[in-house]
C-alpha cells in the first residue's frame, strides 16, 4: 500500500512538472512572426503554428510549437535585464548541434535566431523529442529493474559525453581549455556580485579558500554544467537517454565538474534518504564505477569538488535572486530556489572544511 501511495505521489509530481500550458501573459511572443521567420529558417516547416509553454525550468523560458505535422521546441532569453554572460542560447544551439552530429542523444538543432527584432529576444528552435522526464530521483512510478537501467543509461551518457575530442567535433574553441576551476570560481564569485542581495558570511569565506586551493587539471571536456535526471527525456518505454536537454551552462572544461556533482546528487534530498538496495538505485560508490569503468578515471577526494559544486549553485539560485529583484525571472518557483543561497553556501564551507578550510 505505502509503495503504491509512494509511486502515485512520484507520477503526479512527474506530471506536475512535465506538459505544457498556455504561454503565460508575461512571456507572450510575436506567434505570426515566429511563423513567418520559421517558414525561411527551418527546414520542412509547414503552419499553422499553436504555441505552448513548457512548465518547470525558471531559466530561459522554453516554448512548445506544434504544426499539423510536426512538433518543435523553441528556447529564448528571457526578456529584460540580464547579467553579461547568463542565457546564451546561441552556444547551446552549438553544442547540440555539434553533438547530434557524433550521434550522441540530444534535440535535433533546426535554427538559431539571434535577431531580437523578430520575437524580442535571441532563441532557436530544435525537434520535440518525445519521451518521459524523471523528477524524482527514486523513480517511484518504476520496476526495480528498471531503475538500475534508468540510473546505468544516465551515467554511462555522461561518460559518454567526456570521452569526445572537442577539437575533433568541432567545438575546439567552445570554451578556455586550462584553469576551469579556477575560472569558474571566478566567474560565479562576479555572477553572485553582480546579483548580490544580502551578505553571507560563508560565501565570502569561499571566495577567499576556494581560488588558492584548486585541484590540477587532468583532462579537457566537454561539460554540461547542469547534468542531472530531469534535464533529460528517457525513451518512452525502454529506460535509456533519449536526449539531454538544458545545455546552457556548457563550455569546455574539466570532467571531473560534471562527474562529482552527479555523485554529489547522492548526498541531496531525494537520494540521501532513500534505501538504494531495497530500490535497486546504485550506490554513489557503484555509481562512480560506471562512470570509470568507461572514461577510465579514477575518483579524487570529493570534499573540495562538492564545496566547489555547492558554491556554484549558491551563485545560481542568488542570480535567480536577481532576477526576481529585477522582474525576469522566468517562473514563479524562483523564489523557492533563491531562499536557497544562505543553507547552500554553509554547507559547502562545511565540505570546505573537511578538505581543509580553517
Amino acid at each position: 500500500m505505502a509503495e503504491d501511495v509512494q509511486k502515485d505521489q512520484g507520477v503526479r509530481k512527474d506530471e506536475e512538472f512535465s506538459g505544457t500550458k498556455p504561454v503565460e501573459e508575461r512571456h507572450r511572443i510575436d506567434e505570426l512572426r515566429l511563423d513567418g521567420w520559421m517558414r525561411d529558417n527551418v527546414e520542412g516547416y509547414q503552419g499553422p503554428l499553436v504555441v505552448l509553454q513548457f512548465k518547470g525550468g525558471q531559466s530561459n523560458p522554453t516554448y512548445r510549437l506544434d504544426t499539423p505535422g510536426r512538433s518543435y521546441v523553441m528556447r529564448r532569453r528571457p526578456f529584460g535585464k540580464l547579467l553579461p554572460s547568463a542565457h546564451a542560447v546561441d552556444r547551446e544551439f552549438r553544442v547540440i548541434a555539434a553533438l547530434s552530429k557524433q550521434g550522441f542523444p540530444v534535440a535535433k538543432a533546426y535554427a538559431l535566431c539571434t535577431d531580437d527584432s523578430v520575437i524580442g529576444s535571441a532563441f532557436y528552435i530544435m525537434s520535440m523529442e518525445e519521451g518521459r522526464v524523471f523528477w524524482d530521483p527514486t523513480l517511484p512510478s518504476q520496476t526495480p529493474e528498471a531503475r538500475r537501467q534508468i540510473f546505468t543509461s544516465k551515467i554511462e551518457t555522461l561518460a559518454k559525453l567526456h570521452t569526445y575530442d572537442p577539437q575533433a567535433i568541432g567545438l575546439g574553441d567552445f570554451g578556455k581549455p586550462g584553469n576551469y576551476f579556477a575560472r569558474q570560481v571566478d566567474r560565479w564569485t562576479k555572477q553572485y556580485r553582480a546579483s548580490e542581495t544580502q551578505h553571507i558570511p560563508e560565501f565570502e569565506k569561499l571566495v577567499e579558500w576556494l581560488p588558492k586551493t584548486v585541484p590540477p587539471q587532468a583532462r579537457v571536456s566537454i561539460v554540461h554544467g547542469d547534468y542531472r535526471l530531469d534535464n533529460m527525456i528517457f525513451h518512452v518505454t525502454e529506460p535509456r537517454v533519449q536526449a539531454v536537454l538544458d545545455w546552457e551552462l556548457s563550455t569546455l572544461g574539466d570532467p571531473m565538474a560534471d562527474f562529482t556533482y552527479l555523485l554529489m546528487q547522492w548526498t541531496m534530498p531525494g537520494l540521501a534518504n532513500a534505501d538504494l538496495k531495497a530500490l535497486n538505485i546504485p550506490s554513489m560508490e557503484e555509481a562512480a564505477q560506471i562512470y570509470c569503468n568507461v572514461t577510465g578515471s579514477a575518483v579524487p577526494d570529493l570534499n573540495w569538488y562538492f564545496s566547489y559544486n555547492l558554491f556554484r549553485l549558491a551563485g545560481i539560485t542568488q542570480g535567480i535572486a536577481g532576477r526576481i529583484r529585477d522582474g525576469t525571472a522566468a517562473n514563479a518557483k524562483a523564489m523557492e530556489s533563491a531562499k536557497r543561497t544562505v543553507p547552500l553556501s554553509k554547507a559547502s564551507w562545511e565540505y570546505a572544511q573537511k578538505a581543509g578550510a580553517t
